[in-house]
């Protein structure tokens, strides 16, 4: 489980959630301490974010100069350098939350520009709650917590789709209002 989880967490799309809820799972059937299964599982990603977030600092642009990714790379930065200036520590605790986030969201991070004493509080204090919260909910529920965790992420997608697009119709309906007829 620590290895899965430190490597989702630096950057490689491994199941680390799954490999949470199987240990939590495996705790709530008297094989592991459930403290030992949390208190584990938030190190791994700390440390994991840590790694990513350290080697994304300091190789990612290169990576991005490369001559098939540069275009691409420029925009990536143009937009995310202002995101994480104005939402770094939310999107450093938020990150750890969402599947496809918790796999680039150090790198992204790093790679932007981040600060690290912020990236580290907030990426921590968001692998501590996310292991605990995780963690609890699938000791409690045992075998059912797989399911109740693909429809909450699930669900959890849908909104995120449903509110970037009010979101992007209520901007669109503001510009519009601003243009002179």
């Amino acid at each position: 489980m620590t290895l899965v989880i430190a490597g989702e967490s630096m950057g490689i799309p491994l199941p680390g959630e799954t490999a949470l809820i199987a240990a939590a799972i495996l705790a709530s059937q008297g094989r592991f301490p459930i403290e030992a299964v949390i208190v584990l599982a938030a190190t791994a990603a700390i440390v994991g974010d840590n790694l990513g977030f350290a080697i994304s600092r300091r190789y990612g642009r290169r990576i991005l100069r490369h001559p098939r990714l540069a275009r691409h790379g420029e925009r990536l930065l143009a937009v995310g350098e202002p995101f994480f200036d104005r939402h770094g520590p939310k999107a450093g605790f938020l990150g750890r939350w969402f599947a496809g986030l918790r796999v680039g969201a150090a790198w992204l991070a790093g790679l932007n520009g981040m600060r690290w004493p912020s990236f580290l509080v907030w990426n921590a204090t968001g692998a501590i709650f996310w292991a605990t919260a995780v963690g609890l909910a699938a000791y409690w529920l045992g075998h059912s917590a797989g399911s109740f965790f693909k429809t909450a992420g699930a669900i959890g997608a849908g909104g995120l789709v449903v509110v970037g697009l009010a979101a992007f119709a209520f901007v669109r309906a503001r510009r519009r209002r601003r243009k002179p007829v």
